[in-house]
C-alpha cells in the first residue's frame, strides 16, 4: 500500500511538472538566517511550522487565505522556520504562495513538495526557498535514482536539503548523505496513522551528529519534550496550528514547551 501511496504522491508531482506549476518568473533571494545556527543554539524549541491548507491524510484542513498573513503569524508567535507546500494536488499549494510568503518574510523557508525533478529544485531556487525536502524511501523503493545527485545539484543551487525517513533503515541511508537536515516522519505511509514513537524507535542509539527534526502528528507541549528526550532538535508542525483559531497563540504555546 505504501508503494501505492508513493506511487500517487509521483504522479501527482509529474501532473504538475507537466502542468507547468514550476515554471515560475521569480528571482526572490533567500533568507539571511542560518537554520542548522538557529537549531543548534536556540534554548527553546525551534518550530519549523507549515502552511498548508490540505492533506492526503485529512482533506480540507483550512480555508484558502493569505499565507503571508499566517507567516506573519506564526512568526509573531516564535516559529524560526516556515514550510510552505507547493504541491497542488491532495496538498492546495503553490509556487505562488510561496512567493507571498517569502517577500512578506525574512526566515528560513523550506518549498515542501515531493521533488521527482530538478526542474522543481531549480523553482525552489528562483521563488528564494532556503531548504528543499527529499523523502528517502522515494529513493530506496526505486521510484527516483542517486540520491546524491539531487543533493548535490540542491547544494550547487545554494538549498539546503531536508532528508525525510520513517524508518530506522531508511535513517541509516540518509544518515550516509550529505542531507544538512533529516528528518523523521512519525506518519506510517502503509496506515496513515501517526505514532510519535516512531522518532524514538529510529533515534535509538543515535550519536547526534547532525539536526533532527521530528515532523507530524505535533500537537500539544507534551508533545515537544518527548520528543527531545528521544533526541529531536527542531519540529515540524503544521495540521495542529492551521487548524487552530488562533495560530499565533498556538505556536507561542508551543514555543513555550521548554
Amino acid at each position: 500500500m505504501a508503494r501505492n501511496i508513493l506511487r500517487k504522491l509521483v504522479s501527482n508531482s509529474q501532473a504538475s511538472i507537466d502542468d507547468g506549476t514550476y515554471d515560475v518568473d521569480a528571482d526572490l533571494k533567500r533568507s539571511s538566517m542560518d537554520l542548522v545556527q538557529t537549531i543548534n543554539l536556540n534554548t527553546h524549541p525551534t518550530l519549523l511550522t507549515e502552511i498548508k491548507f490540505a492533506s492526503p491524510s485529512m482533506g480540507k484542513i483550512r480555508t484558502i487565505s493569505d499565507p503571508a498573513s499566517i507567516a506573519r503569524q506564526m512568526i509573531s508567535g516564535g516559529s524560526k522556520a516556515l514550510s510552505v507546500l507547493t504541491q497542488p494536488h491532495l496538498f492546495n499549494g503553490s509556487p505562488e504562495y510561496f512567493i507571498k510568503v517569502r517577500k512578506a518574510v525574512n526566515v528560513p523557508l523550506l518549498m515542501k513538495d515531493i521533488m521527482i525533478d530538478k526542474i522543481q529544485i531549480d523553482a525552489a531556487e528562483k521563488i528564494g526557498a532556503d531548504y528543499i525536502l527529499l523523502i528517502q524511501s522515494l529513493f530506496d523503493n526505486a521510484f527516483l535514482d542517486e540520491i546524491d545527485e539531487f543533493i548535490d545539484y540542491g547544494h550547487k543551487k545554494g538549498l539546503g536539503v531536508l532528508l525525510e525517513v520513517h524508518t530506522r533503515e531508511e535513517f541509516r541511508n540518509a544518515s550516509e548523505t550529505g542531507a544538512d537536515l533529516i528528518g523523521i516522519n512519525n506518519r506510517d505511509l502503509d496506515t496513515l496513522e501517526i505514532d510519535l514513537g516512531t522518532t524514538q524507535r529510529v533515534l535509538e542509539n543515535f550519536d547526534g551528529s547532525r539536526p533532527i527534526l521530528s515532523e507530524s502528528g505535533i500537537e500539544t507541549p507534551e508533545d515537544i519534550c518527548y520528543l527531545r528526550r528521544c533526541g529531536a532538535k527542531a519540529f515540524l508542525i503544521g495540521s495542529s496550528i492551521m487548524k487552530s483559531g488562533n495560530i499565533e497563540e498556538q505556536v507561542r504555546r508551543l514555543v513555550k514547551a521548554y
